[in-house]
């Protein structure tokens, strides 16, 4: 496995080097707005130590990122009244992986209604991300 880059977008993201549509931090996690989302409300839960992927993260940072996945997987189901929601995450280039810094997608999905590819409608209006990223906050528990 390669080593950690830390000239990836998601680590300048973590730095303020790059602005992004905050949902909220903890210590351990930044959440953000996914900008070429597969679906409303389509948001990322970035752990702020540094590692690729699940394959070489710390046990405890998982653990923390596990908890706000649920959590923001939670409140994204309720803010845009979805039947479901997908967690992805992956692992390497082989594995789908195009940013090598751990993430984990949060996917509000409806009954009957497929996946925008992502970054097939280009990068989302900032406007609205800011306005889901509030109806996000709203419903955090």
């Amino acid at each position: 496995m390669m080593p950690y880059d830390d000239t990836n977008i998601f680590a300048k993201i973590l730095r303020g080097e790059i602005p992004s549509t905050k949902i909220y931090e903890t210590d351990a996690v930044l959440a953000i707005m996914d900008i070429m989302p597969q679906s409303e409300g389509h948001c990322l839960v970035i752990p702020k130590s540094a590692s690729r992927n699940l394959l070489d993260a710390e046990d405890a940072a998982l653990q923390s990122a596990m908890v706000e996945v649920a959590r923001l997987a939670r409140a994204t189901k309720s803010a845009f009244g979805a039947d479901g929601v997908s967690v992805m995450q992956f692992n390497e280039a082989a594995g789908g992986q195009t940013v090598f810094h751990l993430h984990f997608h949060v996917i509000p999905r409806y009954e009957g209604s497929v996946l925008k590819g992502h970054g097939a409608s280009g990068m989302a209006d900032p406007s609205v991300l800011a306005e889901q990223a509030e109806r996000i906050r709203e419903h955090l528990a």
